[in-house]
C-alpha cells in the first residue's frame, strides 16, 4: 500500500514525532529518566562593513542592538513549545546567550541552555540563536536589507539516552573573536 510506505520509512530512519499511521505526534517521555540535560547552537550573521560598525559602536537609535537581541534570545528560550509544535515544555535552569563580534562582518550568537529533565534541550538553543539573529536583522533593516542569517546549528548536546554530540567543526572556539560584552 502506497499510504504506509512513508510511515514505514519514517520509523526505520526513527522519526519519533509520527505514530504508526503517520499522523504527527508528541513523544510520550513518560518513561524515560531524568537527567542532566545541555545543548548549545550557534547562529552566524553577516552584516555590511558599515552596519558592523554601527553596531561595534552602538550607534542605532534604537539601543544597543546586540544587548536586545541577547534578551531576546533568552526570552526565546522560555518560550520554545509556544513556536515549536511538538515541542514539551521544559523547567529551564539556565540559560546564556552571547554574542560575538568578528572580523569586520560577522557576528557570532551562540546559546547554551541546561535543564534536568526528561527530554533534551536542543530546541531551546537553537531557538535562542535564532531569535537573537531575528532580532539583529529587525533592528538593523532600516541600515542593511543585505543581512544574511546563517548557519543556525546545533554545537553540541549531552544527556539522555542518546548520550553525547559534539560538531567535530566547533569554530565557535576559533581564535579572532571579540566578546560583544565585556564580562
Amino acid at each position: 500500500m502506497d499510504g504506509e510506505q512513508p510511515t514505514r520509512q519514517a520509523e526505520s530512519e526513527g522519526f519519533t514525532h509520527f505514530d504508526e499511521k503517520g499522523a504527527a505526534r508528541m513523544v510520550d517521555v513518560g518513561e524515560k529518566p531524568v537527567t542532566r540535560r545541555q545543548a548549545r547552537a550557534e547562529a552566524l550573521v553577516r552584516v555590511s562593513p558599515a552596519t558592523f560598525v554601527k553596531i561595534q559602536r552602538r550607534e542605532f537609535g534604537k539601543g544597543d542592538v546586540l544587548e536586545v537581541a541577547r534578551l531576546a534570545g533568552l526570552m526565546a528560550v522560555k518560550r520554545t513549545a509556544d513556536l515549536i509544535p511538538l515541542c514539551h515544555p521544559l523547567p529551564v535552569e539556565a540559560s546564556r546567550v552571547e554574542l560575538r563580534l568578528e572580523g569586520e562582518t560577522t557576528i557570532r550568537i551562540t546559546a547554551e541552555v541546561m535543564v534536568t529533565a526528561k527530554t533534551g534541550v536542543e530546541m531551546e538553543a537553537l531557538t535562542a540563536v535564532s531569535v537573537a539573529a531575528l532580532t539583529l536583522y529587525d533592528m538593523c533593516k532600516s541600515l542593511d536589507r543585505g543581512m544574511e542569517i546563517g548557519p543556525i546549528r546545533l554545537l553540541e548536546k549531552s544527556g539522555g539516552r542518546s548520550g553525547r554530540f559534539l560538531r567535530e567543526s566547533d569554530v565557535s572556539t576559533q581564535q579572532g573573536s571579540s566578546p560583544a560584552r565585556e564580562p
